[in-house]
C-alpha cells in the first residue's frame, strides 16, 4: 500500500478510462481520494494525454514530483483499437454528435478497403477536428463549434507506423493503429471515409498502450480507489 510520501514523490498510476468518464474526472476523483486519505490539503496530480469521453482505456495518471514527466509520456507512441462505421458523417467524428450526412457504400469492397488504408500509413498531414480541445485565437475549438460557427483549422504532421483492419462487418469496420503524439483518431474515421468515397465516423475506441505501458496492467479508477484509497 502506497504511503502519503509515495504519492508526493511520484508515483504514475495507470486507469482503465470507463466510457462517459472525462479525463479530467478521473484525475479529480483520484485526487480528492488521496487526499482524503492523507487528510492532506494539496497534491499533484495530472493526466499524460486527454481521452475523448466516448474513448475507454489507459489513461496514465502522475502524482506528485512525478507531474513533471507528463510532457515525457505524453510524447510516446500510442496504440489504440476501435471501430469506424463508414457510410455517414457527423460533425464531431464520433458519436458525441449525430449523423448531419450519409453516402453510399455499396461501392467499398473488402480489396478497396485494405488498398485505401495503405494512403494513411507512414508520415501524413491531419487536420484536427473542430470538436477538439485545441485552442484557436485563446478559445477551445469546441466551444467555438458548438456556438455553430466554422474556423480554419490547420492541418499538422503526424506518424503512423501501423495501421491494421481487424474486421470488417459493413458499414462497420474494426482496426488497430500505432500512431505518434497529436494524431486524432476521429480525424482519420473521417478522413477514411473520404477516401472511400463515402463518409466515416468513428464509433468506438480504446487506447490500449502508451509507450511500453499496457492497458493490461491498468484498473478502472473506482477499483483503484477501493482497493488503495478507502479511508
Amino acid at each position: 500500500m502506497l504511503s502519503e510520501e509515495d504519492y508526493k514523490n511520484g508515483q504514475v498510476l495507470l486507469i482503465d478510462k470507463p466510457l462517459n468518464w472525462t479525463s479530467f474526472q478521473v484525475v479529480n476523483k483520484l485526487r480528492w481520494h488521496i487526499r482524503q486519505k492523507f487528510k492532506i490539503k494539496k497534491l499533484k496530480v495530472g493526466h499524460a494525454g486527454t481521452l475523448d469521453p466516448l474513448a475507454t482505456g489507459l489513461l496514465i495518471i502522475c502524482t506528485g514530483n512525478f507531474t513533471k514527466k507528463i510532457d515525457e509520456y505524453q510524447g510516446q507512441v500510442k496504440e489504440y483499437t476501435g471501430e469506424i462505421t463508414l457510410g455517414a458523417t457527423t460533425p464531431s467524428y464520433d458519436l458525441e454528435t449525430s449523423i448531419d450526412a450519409t453516402f453510399p457504400t455499396e461501392h467499398i469492397s473488402e480489396e478497396l478497403i485494405h488498398e485505401t488504408l495503405k494512403q494513411f500509413i507512414g508520415e501524413i498531414s491531419q487536420k484536427p477536428p473542430i470538436f477538439s480541445a485545441l485552442k484557436k485565437e485563446g478559445r477551445r475549438l469546441y466551444d467555438i463549434a458548438r456556438e455553430g460557427k466554422t474556423v480554419e483549422i490547420e492541418s499538422r504532421k503526424i506518424t503512423i507506423s501501423a495501421f491494421k483492419i481487424t474486421k470488417i462487418e459493413m458499414p462497420k469496420v474494426q482496426f488497430r493503429i500505432v500512431c505518434s503524439k497529436g494524431t486524432y483518431i476521429r480525424s482519420l474515421a473521417y478522413d477514411f471515409g473520404k477516401a472511400l468515397n463515402s463518409g466515416g465516423y468513428l464509433s468506438e475506441l480504446r487506447r490500449t498502450k502508451i509507450g511500453e505501458f499496457s492497458v493490461e496492467n491498468a484498473k478502472e479508477p473506482l477499483v483503484y480507489i477501493e482497493e488503495n484509497l478507502t479511508v
